[in-house]
Parts: structure tokens; C-alpha cells; sequence
């Protein structure tokens, strides 16, 4: 029984596919693989969504001993061997062997509250709201006259400066200085204004201090405005309350986003509680170095749900773990020793900003440019899933790339609801199919 079907959990699940003595049940509450390292370009219009996320059906045709489910696990009953889960109906599924690789959603450090008007970016329906929030924001600009509240409109604050945050931050900039350019007649896109705030002290904190001096500079230069060492302390419709350096602030913005913190799925929770294992801060699980919980050989978990080593939580690290978890259960089954405790390999970081510049350290090797977005590219194209996938991203980046014009600029009314009402619609809806 494989909990997810992201990096780690598909690893696991297309790995022990190929053996006959195996049958595995791979259940996830979206139907699609997400490549999550993508998603902040399809909340800016580079790529539509199908085109990072294959349907989870499709990598399993053909294996008659792999069973995709959508529902959405609630509860895990480690003495049973069960799961709960909920789809059209409620399902209790027995398991031998357990893979909980659930991920991870946004943390906004106890403030939960947050979320409405600052929401994260963990899956395509984030996405699409990111986006319709973004591009709504200019057409509300444009109907709007001179003056404070279309200047609230025009500025766009993202909060967190790892990675995902300076990356959104980018591909934000060139969208408004360049592809909406000329596109209103009552203001100029290319004057909305893009800040970047975060409490660590420079923007890509995990990087090496070279890079990060060389990011600062890049970002600058394309006309983002960097607040460092200071948080946020209040999240609302109009704006976002700050302390800084300075004291106490306020930037005054109708659209806030979130890539400050991750938290882990509940259900490492539930599994900590009923055995007995650690959580840390994160709400991440403590597992044994062969990624087992302690005292359940058969429970094991991987990628943003654990805490071991100071692993980072990244694509690589999920892909490497979901290796192992298969490559331990495979020797189980055919009566092996068990390999070595799982070690990490870093083979480096990267992050992209702005159109075509990007940092990358690899192996130790530290490179700053076009040079570094050409490693970026190769390297998330390697990772794709499926080569339709990888042909449909290249076309895409080089169309872009010639003619500046990105396709996916619909603004979706749902995305406009507030989240509460469009799950309620939602469950409503899954009420009259099953009545039906």
C-alpha cells in the first residue's frame, strides 16, 4: 500500500510494478503525478497543467498488479493493518507493507488564518488560483482609477525567499514587464511593483553566500524589491503587517502569496501517535535509517513526511528514498539481507531567476547565468515523466522564448471563490453524482 503519488511514492509503486509476486495499491486524492518543481510556472502562464502532471493511470497500463485509487486517506490502523479512506464512499483497505509518502502542505507557523488571503502553491489547484489572482489583479487595477487602491492592486508580495518564492518572483516580474505589457490602456503592467519578504537575512538562504549575492543582484536588476529579516505578522485582504529592521510595517497589496514553510501531512501525525515515534517541528515522523518506524518493519515513510539527518526536503531526496524503501522490500521478498541504512546524495541545488538566468551549485561546482539555467533546464527535463511531457515543455519554453506570448492566461471564476465556499461546492457536487 503506497500513501501518495508524488517523487517517493512513485518511485516506490512503478519499482515493485515490474515484479509478478507483488501486488501494490497506489492511492492518492488527485489522480495526476505532480513535477512540483513547475508548478510556479503554470501560476504564471509558461505551461498549462497537464503538461506537469501525467494522469497516474496512464504510468500503469499494462501492470495487472498495480491498482490506482483516488480517495483521500483519513486514518491508519497500525494493529489492523488497515487504512480508512474516503471516495465515493467510505473503504477500509488491508496492507502487508506500508509506504506513507503523503507530502507535505504549507505552514504558516500558527497562523492558519492566513491561508485565505495568502494561499501556497502545493498542487494545480493552487496554481490555477494563484494565477486567476494574479491576473485578476490587473484587470481590477484597469477598471480602477489613479490612486491608492489600484496601487494596492499593483503590488504583488510573496513571502518566502527559498527557491519557490524567488522563482514565482521572477517569472511574476517578466510577466507583467514584458508579456501584459502594452496589453491595459489605463495603467502600465510594467509598473506593478513585486516584493520579496522573508525573515532570513538574503534571499536563497540554503545556497552558498556567492550565489546568493549574485541572485540578489539579478533580482534587483530586474526590479524586485528584496525586504529581508523581516516576518510577517498579520496576513489580510488589503495587505500584509510587518517587522522588520525598521519596526513595524505595511504593504498595502490585495495579492499575498506564501512559500515561507512546509508541514507535513497529518497522517505522520497519526502514524507517530500510534507507535510511538517523534515528531519535530515540521510534523515530520522519525524513522530508523532504513526509513522504517521504529518497532513497525513493515511502516515505512519517506520524503517531506520524515525527519532524518537533516535531509531537505526536494525532489531528489523523495526520488532516492522511494529507491530504497522498493530496493528493501524487493531483498524481504526474496529473502536478502537488507541493504545499508539509506544515505543522502546531494547532488546539488539550483533555482531559476528571472526569464533565462539561474543559480546552480552541482557537486560543489558554482555557476551563475545562462550557463546555470541550461543545467536547470537539462536536469528538470531528465526528471519529467514520459516524453510527451518533455516534448510539449521544450516546444512550450521555446515559443515563449521567441515570442515573449504565454498561452495560459484564463482566469478561472471558481478560482475567485474563497476556499471554504469552493469546497463546499465541491462536496455538494460529490453528493448529487452519488445520489444519482
Amino acid at each position: 500500500m503506497v500513501i501518495g503519488g508524488g517523487f517517493g511514492g512513485l518511485r516506490v509503486a512503478r519499482r515493485l510494478a515490474r515484479r509478478r509476486d507483488v501486488e501494490v495499491t497506489l492511492i492518492d486524492r488527485a489522480n495526476h503525478h505532480l513535477f512540483q518543481p513547475l508548478l510556479y510556472q503554470v501560476s504564471t502562464g509558461i505551461l498549462a497543467g497537464g503538461q506537469i502532471a501525467p494522469p497516474l493511470r496512464d504510468l500503469f497500463v499494462g501492470r495487472e498488479n498495480v491498482r490506482v485509487l483516488l480517495a483521500e486517506v483519513e486514518s491508519i490502523d497500525v494493529e489492523a493493518r488497515t487504512i480508512s479512506a474516503e471516495s465515493a464512499s467510505d473503504i477500509v483497505l488491508p496492507y502487508d507493507t506500508l509506504v506513507l509518502a503523503a507530502g507535505a502542505g504549507d505552514s504558516y507557523f500558527g497562523h492558519d488564518e492566513w491561508e485565505r488571503d495568502a494561499p501556497g502553491m502545493k498542487s494545480l489547484d493552487d496554481a490555477y488560483r494563484i494565477r486567476t489572482r494574479i491576473l485578476n489583479a490587473f484587470e481590477q487595477a484597469e477598471a480602477l482609477g489613479p490612486g491608492a487602491e489600484r496601487d494596492a492592486y499593483l503590488t504583488f508580495v510573496i513571502v518566502g525567499a527559498g527557491p519557490t518564492g524567488v522563482e514565482l518572483a521572477g517569472q511574476l516580474a517578466y510577466l507583467s514587464r514584458h508579456t501584459l505589457a502594452g496589453h491595459y490602456r489605463s495603467i502600465r503592467s510594467e509598473d506593478a511593483r513585486i516584493v520579496l519578504l522573508d525573515a532570513a537575512p538574503s534571499v536563497l538562504p540554503s545556497f552558498r553566500e556567492r550565489l546568493r549575492r549574485k541572485a540578489t543582484t539579478e533580482l534587483e536588476r530586474v526590479g524586485i524589491e528584496l525586504v529581508m529579516a523581516t516576518t510577517a505578522t498579520g496576513v489580510g485582504p488589503h495587505g500584509i503587517d510587518t517587522t522588520g529592521p525598521e519596526g513595524v510595517g505595511r504593504i498595502e497589496s490585495h495579492t499575498v502569496l506564501w512559500a515561507a514553510g512546509v508541514a507535513a501531512s497529518p497522517l505522520a501525525a497519526q502514524l507517530a501517535q500510534a507507535t510511538g515515534a517523534s515528531l519535530d517541528r515540521a510534523g515530520r515522523i522519525a524513522v530508523a535509517p532504513d526509513l522504517t518506524l521504529p518497532g513497525h518493519p513493515e511502516i515505512f515513510a519517506l520524503g517531506d513526511t520524515i525527519a532524518l539527518d537533516d535531509i531537505p526536503g526536494v525532489a531528489q531526496a523523495a526520488l532516492q528514498e522511494g529507491h530504497y524503501v522498493a530496493n528493501v522490500i524487493a531483498r524481504r521478498l526474496d529473502q536478502k539481507q537488507p541493504p545499508a541504512p539509506f544515505h543522502y546524495r546531494d547532488k546539488g541545488s539550483m533555482a531559476i531567476v528571472g526569464r533565462s538566468w539561474a543559480v546552480a551549485d552541482v557537486r560543489g561546482f558554482q555557476v551563475a547565468g545562462r550557463v546555470a539555467w541550461v543545467i536547470w533546464a537539462v536536469v528538470h527535463i531528465a526528471f519529467l515523466v514520459g516524453w510527451q511531457s518533455r516534448f510539449e515543455i521544450i516546444r512550450r519554453w521555446f515559443w515563449e522564448f521567441l515570442t515573449e506570448h504565454r498561452n495560459e492566461r484564463l482566469i478561472s471564476a471558481v478560482s475567485l471563490l474563497p476556499d471554504e465556499l469552493a469546497r463546499s461546492e465541491l462536496e455538494s457536487w460529490r453528493r448529487r453524482i452519488s445520489d444519482r
